[in-house]
Protein backbone atom coordinates (compact mmCIF):
# COMPACT_ATOMS: atom_id res chain seq x y z
CA UNK A 1 0.00 0.00 0.00
CA UNK A 2 1.30 3.52 -0.31
CA UNK A 3 0.18 6.85 0.08
CA UNK A 4 0.45 8.97 -2.72
CA UNK A 5 0.50 12.84 -1.85
CA UNK A 6 -3.39 14.13 -2.92
CA UNK A 7 -2.68 17.50 -5.24
CA UNK A 8 -4.33 20.41 -3.88
CA UNK A 9 -6.46 20.49 -6.55
CA UNK A 10 -8.47 17.45 -7.83
CA UNK A 11 -7.00 18.75 -11.59
CA UNK A 12 -6.56 15.03 -13.82
CA UNK A 13 -3.87 17.05 -16.34
CA UNK A 14 0.07 16.83 -15.47
CA UNK A 15 0.93 19.62 -13.68
CA UNK A 16 3.98 21.74 -14.11
CA UNK A 17 5.89 24.29 -11.88
CA UNK A 18 6.41 27.96 -12.78
CA UNK A 19 8.82 27.69 -15.88
CA UNK A 20 11.27 29.72 -14.08
CA UNK A 21 11.77 26.60 -11.74
CA UNK A 22 12.97 23.04 -12.24
CA UNK A 23 9.99 20.97 -13.74
CA UNK A 24 9.33 16.84 -13.92
CA UNK A 25 8.31 15.47 -16.73
CA UNK A 26 4.28 15.02 -17.32
CA UNK A 27 2.84 11.72 -15.89
CA UNK A 28 0.60 10.16 -18.61
CA UNK A 29 -2.12 9.46 -15.63
CA UNK A 30 -1.31 13.63 -14.72
CA UNK A 31 -1.69 12.73 -11.18
CA UNK A 32 1.35 13.95 -9.57
CA UNK A 33 2.61 16.71 -8.82
CA UNK A 34 5.29 18.38 -10.97
CA UNK A 35 9.20 17.86 -10.07
CA UNK A 36 12.30 18.57 -11.11
CA UNK A 37 12.56 17.52 -15.28
CA UNK A 38 14.89 14.79 -14.65
CA UNK A 39 15.61 13.30 -18.31
CA UNK A 40 15.43 9.42 -17.22
CA UNK A 41 11.83 7.69 -17.12
CA UNK A 42 11.24 5.86 -20.12
CA UNK A 43 8.96 6.93 -22.93
CA UNK A 44 5.86 5.47 -21.14
CA UNK A 45 5.48 6.98 -17.96
CA UNK A 46 2.93 6.03 -15.32
CA UNK A 47 2.03 8.57 -12.06
CA UNK A 48 5.52 7.77 -9.56
CA UNK A 49 4.10 4.73 -6.65
CA UNK A 50 4.36 6.95 -3.39
CA UNK A 51 6.29 4.92 -1.19
CA UNK A 52 8.95 3.93 -3.95
CA UNK A 53 10.54 0.88 -2.37
CA UNK A 54 12.88 -1.35 -3.82
CA UNK A 55 11.17 -4.76 -2.75
CA UNK A 56 8.24 -6.05 -1.68
CA UNK A 57 6.82 -9.37 -0.44
CA UNK A 58 5.72 -11.67 -3.01
CA UNK A 59 2.03 -13.32 -1.74
CA UNK A 60 -1.44 -13.24 -2.91
CA UNK A 61 -2.46 -10.21 -0.65
CA UNK A 62 -2.41 -6.73 -0.94
CA UNK A 63 -0.04 -4.34 -0.53
CA UNK A 64 -0.84 -1.46 2.20
CA UNK A 65 0.44 1.57 2.90
CA UNK A 66 0.30 1.10 6.75
CA UNK A 67 2.52 -0.31 9.02
CA UNK A 68 3.64 -4.12 7.88
CA UNK A 69 0.71 -6.38 8.06
CA UNK A 70 -0.15 -9.52 6.49
CA UNK A 71 -1.04 -7.58 3.22
CA UNK A 72 2.69 -6.68 3.20
CA UNK A 73 4.95 -3.49 3.31
CA UNK A 74 2.99 -0.37 3.69
CA UNK A 75 3.54 2.45 0.99
CA UNK A 76 3.05 6.42 0.97
CA UNK A 77 3.57 8.41 -2.29
CA UNK A 78 3.08 10.28 -5.61
CA UNK A 79 3.27 8.17 -8.45
CA UNK A 80 5.95 10.19 -10.50
CA UNK A 81 7.82 9.25 -13.80
CA UNK A 82 7.69 5.32 -14.80
CA UNK A 83 11.67 4.01 -13.96
CA UNK A 84 12.83 0.19 -14.59
CA UNK A 85 13.23 -2.11 -11.83
CA UNK A 86 14.32 -5.59 -12.45
CA UNK A 87 14.30 -7.86 -10.00
CA UNK A 88 12.49 -9.03 -7.04
CA UNK A 89 9.49 -6.82 -6.36
CA UNK A 90 6.11 -8.55 -6.80
CA UNK A 91 2.71 -7.50 -4.69
CA UNK A 92 1.12 -11.14 -5.85
CA UNK A 93 -1.84 -11.18 -7.98
CA UNK A 94 -4.96 -10.02 -5.98
CA UNK A 95 -7.09 -12.99 -5.70
CA UNK A 96 -11.10 -12.33 -5.57
CA UNK A 97 -12.94 -14.20 -3.00
CA UNK A 98 -16.46 -14.49 -4.77
CA UNK A 99 -14.86 -14.86 -8.19
CA UNK A 100 -17.70 -14.65 -10.82
CA UNK A 101 -21.23 -12.55 -10.07
CA UNK A 102 -22.35 -13.34 -6.29
CA UNK A 103 -25.81 -15.26 -6.33
CA UNK A 104 -27.16 -12.21 -4.38
CA UNK A 105 -25.86 -9.80 -6.72
CA UNK A 106 -27.41 -11.21 -9.90
CA UNK A 107 -30.40 -8.89 -10.33
CA UNK A 108 -27.33 -6.05 -9.97
CA UNK A 109 -25.40 -7.27 -11.83
CA UNK A 110 -27.88 -7.98 -14.88
CA UNK A 111 -27.66 -4.52 -16.87
CA UNK A 112 -23.63 -4.97 -17.14
CA UNK A 113 -23.89 -8.26 -18.18
CA UNK A 114 -26.88 -6.78 -21.08
CA UNK A 115 -24.64 -4.25 -22.32
CA UNK A 116 -21.35 -6.66 -22.38
CA UNK A 117 -23.10 -9.10 -24.18
CA UNK A 118 -25.17 -5.97 -26.61
CA UNK A 119 -21.58 -4.54 -27.58
CA UNK A 120 -20.01 -7.82 -28.38
CA UNK A 121 -23.08 -9.22 -30.51
CA UNK A 122 -24.49 -5.87 -32.03
CA UNK A 123 -21.58 -2.88 -31.57
CA UNK A 124 -21.18 -2.41 -35.41
CA UNK A 125 -18.26 0.65 -35.15
CA UNK A 126 -14.54 0.15 -35.82
CA UNK A 127 -12.78 -0.94 -34.11
CA UNK A 128 -14.09 -3.65 -32.24
CA UNK A 129 -12.89 -3.78 -28.86
CA UNK A 130 -11.44 -6.92 -27.31
CA UNK A 131 -13.21 -8.56 -24.68
CA UNK A 132 -10.21 -7.88 -22.24
CA UNK A 133 -10.89 -4.12 -23.53
CA UNK A 134 -14.08 -4.34 -22.37
CA UNK A 135 -13.64 -5.84 -18.51
CA UNK A 136 -10.11 -3.12 -18.11
CA UNK A 137 -13.16 -0.15 -19.42
CA UNK A 138 -15.42 -1.51 -16.83
CA UNK A 139 -12.98 -1.83 -13.92
CA UNK A 140 -11.47 2.03 -15.11
CA UNK A 141 -14.89 3.66 -14.86
CA UNK A 142 -15.50 1.99 -11.30
CA UNK A 143 -12.38 3.64 -10.21
CA UNK A 144 -13.36 6.61 -12.17
CA UNK A 145 -16.96 6.73 -10.41
CA UNK A 146 -15.00 6.80 -6.79
CA UNK A 147 -14.14 10.97 -7.70
CA UNK A 148 -10.42 10.03 -6.20
CA UNK A 149 -7.46 11.15 -7.98
CA UNK A 150 -5.27 8.67 -6.35
CA UNK A 151 -7.91 5.69 -6.92
CA UNK A 152 -7.35 4.74 -10.70
CA UNK A 153 -6.56 1.86 -12.83
CA UNK A 154 -3.83 0.78 -15.04
CA UNK A 155 -3.37 -1.45 -17.21
CA UNK A 156 -1.09 -4.32 -17.61
CA UNK A 157 1.97 -2.14 -19.12
CA UNK A 158 1.47 0.85 -16.54
CA UNK A 159 0.96 -1.13 -13.92
CA UNK A 160 4.07 -2.99 -14.53
CA UNK A 161 5.78 0.37 -14.94
CA UNK A 162 4.36 1.34 -11.94
CA UNK A 163 5.80 -1.22 -9.85
CA UNK A 164 9.42 -1.01 -12.44
CA UNK A 165 9.64 2.81 -10.51
CA UNK A 166 9.16 1.65 -7.48
CA UNK A 167 12.38 -0.44 -7.45
CA UNK A 168 14.34 2.87 -7.64
CA UNK A 169 15.88 2.27 -11.45
CA UNK A 170 15.20 4.47 -14.37
CA UNK A 171 16.14 4.54 -18.03
CA UNK A 172 17.14 7.55 -20.31
CA UNK A 173 20.19 9.28 -19.99
CA UNK A 174 19.46 10.90 -16.19
CA UNK A 175 20.30 14.62 -15.85
CA UNK A 176 17.49 17.13 -14.40
CA UNK A 177 17.12 20.23 -16.44
CA UNK A 178 15.21 23.94 -15.39
CA UNK A 179 13.60 26.16 -17.52
CA UNK A 180 15.63 29.83 -16.94
CA UNK A 181 16.05 33.47 -17.94
CA UNK A 182 19.23 33.99 -20.19
CA UNK A 183 19.73 37.16 -17.97
CA UNK A 184 20.13 36.15 -14.15
CA UNK A 185 19.04 39.49 -13.39
CA UNK A 186 15.99 39.71 -15.98
CA UNK A 187 12.16 38.80 -14.30
CA UNK A 188 10.98 37.35 -17.63
CA UNK A 189 8.72 34.20 -17.42
CA UNK A 190 9.77 31.43 -19.57
CA UNK A 191 7.21 29.08 -21.14
CA UNK A 192 8.90 28.11 -24.10
CA UNK A 193 13.03 27.27 -25.19
CA UNK A 194 14.61 30.88 -26.98
CA UNK A 195 13.60 34.48 -26.57
CA UNK A 196 15.53 34.64 -23.61
CA UNK A 197 15.13 31.75 -21.86
CA UNK A 198 17.15 28.75 -22.02
CA UNK A 199 17.23 25.04 -20.92
CA UNK A 200 20.12 24.82 -18.23
CA UNK A 201 20.95 21.36 -16.78
CA UNK A 202 20.55 21.68 -12.93
CA UNK A 203 22.65 18.23 -12.38
CA UNK A 204 23.22 15.25 -13.99
CA UNK A 205 21.83 12.17 -11.46
CA UNK A 206 24.69 10.59 -9.70
CA UNK A 207 25.44 7.05 -11.41
CA UNK A 208 23.43 7.96 -14.68
CA UNK A 209 24.97 7.82 -18.54
CA UNK A 210 24.75 11.43 -18.13
CA UNK A 211 27.30 11.52 -15.49
CA UNK A 212 29.78 8.86 -17.29
CA UNK A 213 29.27 11.02 -20.32
CA UNK A 214 30.78 14.02 -18.60
CA UNK A 215 27.47 16.72 -18.59
CA UNK A 216 27.70 19.40 -16.35
CA UNK A 217 25.48 21.57 -14.22
CA UNK A 218 25.05 24.52 -15.93
CA UNK A 219 25.57 23.27 -18.93
CA UNK A 220 23.00 24.99 -21.58
CA UNK A 221 21.01 21.92 -24.01
CA UNK A 222 21.21 24.04 -27.00
CA UNK A 223 19.90 21.16 -29.84
CA UNK A 224 18.83 17.34 -29.40
CA UNK A 225 20.28 15.32 -32.29
CA UNK A 226 21.32 18.45 -34.11
CA UNK A 227 17.89 19.89 -34.07
CA UNK A 228 17.58 23.55 -32.04
CA UNK A 229 15.28 23.63 -29.19
CA UNK A 230 14.22 26.75 -29.83
CA UNK A 231 10.23 27.48 -29.60
CA UNK A 232 9.96 24.24 -27.55
CA UNK A 233 8.50 23.84 -24.24
CA UNK A 234 10.86 22.28 -21.68
CA UNK A 235 8.23 18.44 -22.03
CA UNK A 236 8.78 18.88 -25.71
CA UNK A 237 12.38 19.13 -24.94
CA UNK A 238 12.71 15.96 -22.88
CA UNK A 239 10.60 13.99 -25.25
CA UNK A 240 13.19 14.57 -27.74
CA UNK A 241 16.09 13.73 -25.37
CA UNK A 242 14.03 10.29 -24.62
CA UNK A 243 14.22 7.21 -26.47
CA UNK A 244 14.80 3.30 -26.17
CA UNK A 245 17.20 1.78 -23.91
CA UNK A 246 20.76 1.18 -25.91
CA UNK A 247 19.88 4.10 -28.10
CA UNK A 248 22.12 7.15 -28.44
CA UNK A 249 21.70 10.89 -28.16
CA UNK A 250 23.77 13.76 -29.12
CA UNK A 251 23.23 16.96 -26.94
CA UNK A 252 25.13 20.22 -28.54
CA UNK A 253 25.67 22.23 -25.24
CA UNK A 254 26.68 25.36 -24.70
CA UNK A 255 29.22 25.47 -21.48
CA UNK A 256 30.67 29.02 -20.89
CA UNK A 257 31.36 30.82 -24.40
CA UNK A 258 32.03 27.24 -26.09
CA UNK A 259 29.42 25.32 -28.17
CA UNK A 260 30.01 21.15 -27.58
CA UNK A 261 28.79 18.00 -28.60
CA UNK A 262 28.25 15.81 -26.08
CA UNK A 263 26.89 12.03 -27.45
CA UNK A 264 24.96 9.82 -24.55
CA UNK A 265 23.89 6.40 -24.27
CA UNK A 266 20.31 5.82 -22.78
CA UNK A 267 20.60 3.11 -20.15
CA UNK A 268 18.72 1.30 -17.42
CA UNK A 269 20.58 2.69 -14.46
CA UNK A 270 20.14 2.70 -10.76
CA UNK A 271 18.84 6.02 -9.05
CA UNK A 272 20.61 6.81 -5.82
CA UNK A 273 18.94 6.97 -2.67
CA UNK A 274 20.53 8.60 -0.52
CA UNK A 275 23.26 11.44 -1.38
CA UNK A 276 25.58 12.01 1.43
CA UNK A 277 27.98 15.09 1.66
CA UNK A 278 29.96 17.01 4.19
CA UNK A 279 30.22 20.66 4.17
CA UNK A 280 30.99 23.34 6.40
CA UNK A 281 34.81 21.84 6.55
CA UNK A 282 33.41 19.25 7.67
CA UNK A 283 31.39 20.11 10.56
CA UNK A 284 27.84 19.17 8.52
CA UNK A 285 26.31 16.16 7.46
CA UNK A 286 24.18 17.01 4.29
CA UNK A 287 21.88 13.77 3.37
CA UNK A 288 19.12 14.10 0.62
CA UNK A 289 16.88 11.20 0.82
CA UNK A 290 15.27 10.47 -3.01
CA UNK A 291 12.77 8.22 -2.07
CA UNK A 292 11.37 6.32 0.98
CA UNK A 293 12.08 2.97 0.61
CA UNK A 294 13.81 -0.29 2.11
CA UNK A 295 17.18 0.67 0.14
CA UNK A 296 17.07 4.35 1.24
CA UNK A 297 16.25 3.60 5.26
CA UNK A 298 18.79 0.66 5.38
CA UNK A 299 21.82 3.04 3.22
CA UNK A 300 20.32 6.26 5.59
CA UNK A 301 21.14 4.06 8.36
CA UNK A 302 24.55 3.05 7.53
CA UNK A 303 25.49 6.56 6.38
CA UNK A 304 24.43 8.33 9.26
CA UNK A 305 26.28 5.75 11.70
CA UNK A 306 29.50 6.76 9.78
CA UNK A 307 28.90 10.91 9.81
CA UNK A 308 28.28 10.10 13.78
CA UNK A 309 31.55 7.88 13.81
CA UNK A 310 33.04 10.92 11.81
CA UNK A 311 32.20 13.21 14.93
CA UNK A 312 29.79 15.33 13.00
CA UNK A 313 26.68 17.20 15.39
CA UNK A 314 25.20 18.81 12.55
CA UNK A 315 22.95 17.31 10.20
CA UNK A 316 20.48 18.55 6.98
CA UNK A 317 18.35 16.13 6.03
CA UNK A 318 17.21 17.25 2.66
CA UNK A 319 13.83 15.71 1.77
CA UNK A 320 13.18 18.26 -1.18
CA UNK A 321 11.56 16.40 -4.49
CA UNK A 322 11.12 13.34 -2.22
CA UNK A 323 7.27 11.97 -3.55
CA UNK A 324 7.47 9.23 -0.64
CA UNK A 325 7.58 5.31 -0.24
CA UNK A 326 6.74 3.21 2.05
CA UNK A 327 5.29 4.28 5.72
CA UNK A 328 7.68 1.60 7.86
CA UNK A 329 10.82 2.89 6.24
CA UNK A 330 9.76 6.54 6.91
CA UNK A 331 9.34 5.12 10.16
CA UNK A 332 12.68 3.85 10.52
CA UNK A 333 13.97 6.98 9.10
CA UNK A 334 12.32 9.67 11.59
CA UNK A 335 12.99 7.29 14.33
CA UNK A 336 16.87 7.57 13.62
CA UNK A 337 16.10 10.92 15.36
CA UNK A 338 12.84 10.46 17.85
CA UNK A 339 13.78 7.66 20.88
CA UNK A 340 9.98 7.31 21.45
CA UNK A 341 6.33 8.32 20.98
CA UNK A 342 4.05 8.54 17.99
CA UNK A 343 5.36 9.07 14.32
CA UNK A 344 2.04 9.35 12.96
CA UNK A 345 -1.63 7.84 13.14
CA UNK A 346 -3.35 6.27 10.63
CA UNK A 347 -7.08 6.00 10.07
CA UNK A 348 -8.78 3.20 8.10
CA UNK A 349 -12.15 3.16 6.13
CA UNK A 350 -14.12 1.73 9.27
CA UNK A 351 -12.44 5.24 11.24
CA UNK A 352 -10.29 2.50 13.20
CA UNK A 353 -7.41 4.63 14.54
CA UNK A 354 -3.84 3.02 14.60
CA UNK A 355 -1.10 4.21 16.35
CA UNK A 356 2.65 4.07 14.66
CA UNK A 357 5.08 4.37 17.24
CA UNK A 358 8.72 5.07 17.04
CA UNK A 359 10.89 2.16 16.82
CA UNK A 360 14.51 1.86 19.23
CA UNK A 361 17.98 2.10 18.79
CA UNK A 362 17.53 5.24 16.88
CA UNK A 363 21.16 6.40 16.54
CA UNK A 364 21.02 10.52 16.25
CA UNK A 365 18.00 10.99 19.26
CA UNK A 366 20.53 12.59 21.49
CA UNK A 367 19.44 16.35 21.65
CA UNK A 368 23.25 17.61 21.32
CA UNK A 369 23.05 16.41 17.64
CA UNK A 370 21.54 19.27 15.80
CA UNK A 371 18.87 18.71 12.96
CA UNK A 372 17.62 20.50 10.32
CA UNK A 373 15.01 19.56 7.39
CA UNK A 374 15.13 21.27 4.17
CA UNK A 375 11.45 20.90 2.35
CA UNK A 376 9.18 22.15 -0.65
CA UNK A 377 6.38 21.37 -2.98
CA UNK A 378 7.09 18.27 -3.87
CA UNK A 379 7.71 16.70 -0.22
CA UNK A 380 4.89 14.59 -0.23
CA UNK A 381 3.34 11.67 1.27
CA UNK A 382 5.92 9.20 3.56
CA UNK A 383 8.40 11.89 2.98
CA UNK A 384 5.50 14.50 4.84
CA UNK A 385 5.08 11.86 7.40
CA UNK A 386 8.74 12.09 8.62
CA UNK A 387 8.62 15.84 8.75
CA UNK A 388 5.61 16.24 10.34
CA UNK A 389 6.90 13.91 13.02
CA UNK A 390 10.08 15.82 13.62
CA UNK A 391 8.23 18.96 13.07
CA UNK A 392 5.54 17.95 16.17
CA UNK A 393 8.19 16.15 18.20
CA UNK A 394 10.87 19.57 18.04
CA UNK A 395 13.14 17.52 17.09
CA UNK A 396 14.04 19.71 14.14
CA UNK A 397 13.05 22.72 12.06
CA UNK A 398 11.18 22.47 8.53
CA UNK A 399 13.43 24.82 5.98
CA UNK A 400 11.92 26.03 2.71
CA UNK A 401 8.60 26.44 1.22
CA UNK A 402 5.07 24.03 2.16
CA UNK A 403 5.01 20.54 1.69
CA UNK A 404 2.37 19.41 -1.21
CA UNK A 405 -0.40 18.03 1.27
CA UNK A 406 -0.69 14.35 0.65
CA UNK A 407 -2.39 12.75 3.72
CA UNK A 408 -4.44 9.65 2.37
CA UNK A 409 -3.11 5.72 2.02
CA UNK A 410 -3.53 3.46 -1.03
CA UNK A 411 -3.16 -0.24 -1.46
CA UNK A 412 -1.46 -1.60 -5.24
CA UNK A 413 -3.58 -4.13 -6.43
CA UNK A 414 -2.09 -6.66 -8.84
CA UNK A 415 -5.55 -8.40 -10.85
CA UNK A 416 -5.60 -11.98 -12.00
CA UNK A 417 -5.05 -12.95 -15.73
CA UNK A 418 -2.75 -10.11 -17.01
CA UNK A 419 -4.93 -7.17 -15.83
CA UNK A 420 -2.87 -5.05 -14.85
CA UNK A 421 -3.49 -3.21 -11.69
CA UNK A 422 -5.66 -0.46 -9.24
CA UNK A 423 -4.85 1.97 -6.78
CA UNK A 424 -7.19 2.61 -4.27
CA UNK A 425 -7.35 4.94 -1.33
CA UNK A 426 -7.77 3.03 1.70
CA UNK A 427 -6.86 5.13 4.81
CA UNK A 428 -5.74 8.42 5.96
CA UNK A 429 -2.60 9.64 8.01
CA UNK A 430 -2.56 12.05 10.51
CA UNK A 431 0.70 13.56 12.21
CA UNK A 432 1.44 12.97 16.09
CA UNK A 433 -0.71 15.86 16.65
CA UNK A 434 -3.35 14.42 15.02
CA UNK A 435 -3.30 16.86 11.82
CA UNK A 436 -4.75 15.89 8.53
CA UNK A 437 -2.43 17.70 6.19
CA UNK A 438 -4.12 16.79 2.99
CA UNK A 439 -4.66 19.11 0.66
CA UNK A 440 -2.70 21.43 2.82
CA UNK A 441 0.66 20.48 3.73
CA UNK A 442 3.14 21.52 6.52
CA UNK A 443 4.16 24.53 6.77
CA UNK A 444 8.16 25.08 7.66
CA UNK A 445 9.54 26.75 10.42
CA UNK A 446 11.09 29.04 8.80
CA UNK A 447 10.59 29.62 4.94
CA UNK A 448 12.66 30.60 2.15
CA UNK A 449 11.55 30.05 -1.44
CA UNK A 450 13.90 29.17 -4.51
CA UNK A 451 11.89 30.84 -7.20
CA UNK A 452 14.04 31.83 -9.86
CA UNK A 453 17.23 30.49 -8.44
CA UNK A 454 19.65 30.09 -10.72
CA UNK A 455 21.37 26.21 -11.52
CA UNK A 456 24.02 25.60 -9.35
CA UNK A 457 22.91 28.07 -6.37
CA UNK A 458 20.71 26.97 -3.43
CA UNK A 459 19.11 28.68 -1.21
CA UNK A 460 17.38 26.98 0.87
CA UNK A 461 20.58 24.72 1.88
CA UNK A 462 21.99 28.06 2.55
CA UNK A 463 19.65 28.88 5.05
CA UNK A 464 20.08 25.40 6.35
CA UNK A 465 23.42 26.11 6.82
CA UNK A 466 22.94 29.16 8.58
CA UNK A 467 20.06 28.28 10.86
CA UNK A 468 23.25 25.39 12.20
CA UNK A 469 25.33 28.62 12.93
CA UNK A 470 27.28 28.08 9.44
CA UNK A 471 28.17 30.31 6.42
CA UNK A 472 26.30 29.89 3.31
CA UNK A 473 28.07 27.09 1.08
CA UNK A 474 25.58 26.20 -2.05
CA UNK A 475 28.11 27.20 -4.23
CA UNK A 476 31.16 25.39 -3.27
CA UNK A 477 32.68 22.26 -3.32
CA UNK A 478 31.41 19.30 -0.59
CA UNK A 479 34.01 17.58 1.35
CA UNK A 480 34.05 13.54 0.51
CA UNK A 481 31.50 12.19 2.55
CA UNK A 482 32.44 9.77 5.42
CA UNK A 483 30.47 6.45 3.74
CA UNK A 484 30.52 5.20 0.34
CA UNK A 485 27.40 7.10 -0.74
CA UNK A 486 28.89 10.29 -2.36
CA UNK A 487 28.07 12.15 -5.50
CA UNK A 488 28.71 15.98 -6.93
CA UNK A 489 27.92 19.03 -4.52
CA UNK A 490 24.11 19.37 -3.32
CA UNK A 491 22.34 21.56 -5.65
CA UNK A 492 18.63 21.84 -6.39
CA UNK A 493 17.50 18.32 -5.98
CA UNK A 494 14.25 16.93 -8.26
CA UNK A 495 12.04 18.74 -6.26
CA UNK A 496 8.60 19.40 -7.32
CA UNK A 497 9.53 21.98 -9.78
CA UNK A 498 12.79 20.05 -12.45
CA UNK A 499 12.45 18.30 -14.77
CA UNK A 500 14.52 15.07 -15.35
CA UNK A 501 15.25 12.84 -18.97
Amino acid sequence: MSIEPAATSPDDSARSAPATKPTTEPIPDSKKPAAPAAIDASAETDERVDDSAPGGRKGAGRQRSVAPSRFGLVLVAILAGSALFIGGFSLGAHIATTPGTPGDEETRFGPFWDVYSLIQNDFAGSPRPSQDQLVQGAIKGMLESLNDQWSFYQGPSDFQNTLLDVGGQAQGIGVQVQLQPVDPTSTVTCSNIGNGCEMAIVQPISGSPAETAGLRAGDIIVSVGGNSLDGLTIDQAIALIKGPTDTTVTLGLLRGTATVQVSVVRKIYNQPQVDVKTLASGHVAYFHILGVNQNASSQFDQDLAAALQAGQRNIILDLRGNLGGYVDDAVKIASEFIPSGTIAYQVDASGKTAEVTAKADGKATDPTIHLVVLVDGNTASASELMAGALQSHHRAKLIGSKTYGKGVVQEYLPLSNNFGGIHLTVARWLTPDKVWIQGKGLQPDVPVSSDNARAGTDPVLDAGLEQLGFPPQSSATASPAPSASQSAAPSPIPSPAASSS
